[in-house]
């Protein structure tokens, strides 16, 4: 379970440039939710995703995993209950390492490591299993650098990497963006059966309407800084983008402005 408790975050304060980027946000996921966060530029999207990883710390607030309270460990101190998977296919991966190297390191974090780490035929043939699932031909490469893959086989295998230890919570921030249509479909669809064959409890950022609506639970919407807008269950299942974007300006008193979000 992830429980934070009234956060604020404020960048450049006192400044000109002082923006308010989380206003008193309180948000409770429980186990196995799969919540979508959607917004528009600048509402505070990836402010809360990064607060929550511990990636600055927050102004006021609280956050807990697992009721345990993190609001005061730094961000590699939190890696432990979390898994992260960026925008950017080039981080998350060690591109001058082959592909079981990179699934070898991302199964041993945390633990201790002796003059016996070599990779094992068994977890070689484990490593191949996965793989398979994504249908990129990527069990067959085992051996080939990171670096060489395209940026859709990159994302699915730091996707797999972000989920091999079965974190606490799963952390994706926009992970689509950067991909093609197609291949963007793919690793979504991979998400979606990774997050139900775990049991993980994620929190999905994105600019797509479509996306946000089609996937996950619930879903929740920021302005400013603060949740607006927070639906689950079948009113979710019965949503538009017609509707979201109804309730959007019904909530804020504004119009939607992100086009990418609305045309997507």
């Amino acid at each position: 379970m992830i429980k934070i408790t009234d956060i604020y975050k404020t960048f450049n304060p006192g400044t000109i440039n002082e923006k308010h980027a989380l206003n008193g946000i309180s948000l409770e996921l429980k186990d196995q939710d799969f919540v979508t966060v959607i917004g528009g530029n600048g509402a505070g999207k990836s402010t809360l995703l990064n607060a929550l990883a511990g990636t600055w710390p927050v102004d006021s607030g609280r956050i807990e995993i697992d009721g345990i309270d993190v609001t005061g460990l730094p961000e590699h101190k939190r890696a432990k209950y979390l898994g992260r998977v960026f925008q950017d296919p080039m981080t998350g991966t060690a591109a001058d390492m082959e592909i079981e190297e990179n699934l070898a390191l991302a199964a041993r974090r945390g633990r201790g490591r002796g003059l016996g780490w070599g990779i094992t035929s068994k977890e070689k043939e484990h490593y191949k299993d996965l793989l398979k699932t994504f249908d990129l031909g990527l069990e067959n490469r085992l051996t080939a650098k990171v670096g060489l893959l395209s940026g859709g086989q990159r994302q699915a295998l730091t996707l797999l990497m972000a989920t091999l230890q079965k974190p606490k919570a799963l952390l994706l921030d926009e992970h689509t963006a950067a991909l093609d249509p197609k291949t963007a479909e793919n690793v979504l669809k991979a998400t979606d059966r990774i997050v139900k064959e775990n049991g993980l409890t994620t929190l999905m950022i994105t600019h797509n309407m479509r996306d946000a609506i089609a996937h996950g639970n619930r879903l929740i919407m920021l302005n400013e800084g603060r949740i607006i807008l927070d639906i689950s269950g079948e009113e979710k299942k019965r949503l538009t983008i017609e509707d979201l974007l109804h309730k959007f300006e019904e909530v804020s008193g504004q119009e939607f402005s992100n086009d990418q979000a609305i045309l997507s």
